[in-house]
């Protein structure tokens, strides 16, 4: 299976994409990321000093992307655990950088071609207690604020309405361990 973990920043995805690749064995990719390429891209949109606009940021999320697909997710022989992927340049870039949904699913579907998730996990918080948990520091886009991730959490909230085959919400505030045994009980259930 190929499955990706979505949601707001600080909302635990990072930590349950890990959790879940380890359960299943599966190879864990991040993006951007997760190629030596996706790497040098992570660093720079990620750069608090670094300015971009809303069209650099997609077309550098799609290269990373284009990239992750050519050399882990395409060849890939077993599961695969991406922590973020395509959802996520619709809810940020599309819609709290304002480019739009339609304009930037057509861009994905340019870059991904049949690699679609088999499966999203959107880990839903509210963004006020997801700002107040602590971190490594502020990258360029924790540092955009409170009404930006509200932003963002809506257009996951609609992507899960428009995608209900492929989109399973997981209420991402509670502990740990109960978070993980449902995300691998929604895997489980489409195995």
């Amino acid at each position: 299976m190929f499955i990706t973990l979505e949601g707001i920043d600080r909302s635990g995805k990072s930590t349950h994409a890990a959790l879940l690749a380890e359960s299943l064995g599966a190879t864990l990719v991040r993006e951007p990321g997760g190629t030596d390429a996706g790497e040098r891209v992570r660093a720079l949109l990620k750069d608090p000093a670094v300015e971009l606009s809303a069209a650099a940021e997609l077309m550098l999320f799609s290269a990373a992307r284009a990239q992750l697909i050519a050399e882990v997710i395409g060849p890939r022989t077993g599961d695969v655990v991406c922590d973020r992927f395509i959802d996520s340049t619709v809810a940020y870039q599309g819609v709290a950088r304002g480019l739009g949904v339609d304009f930037v699913e057509n861009v994905n579907a340019l870059v991904i071609g049949e690699c679609v998730p088999d499966l999203t996990i959107l880990l839903r918080i509210d963004p006020e207690v997801a700002a107040a948990r602590a971190g490594d520091g502020s990258d360029r886009f924790e540092a955009e604020g409170l009404d930006f991730q509200r932003q963002v959490a809506a257009a996951y909230d609609e992507l899960a309405v428009r995608h209900p085959d492929r989109i399973a919400v997981v209420e991402g505030e509670g502990e740990v361990d109960a978070i993980a045994a449902n995300v691998r009980d929604l895997v489980e259930a489409r195995r």
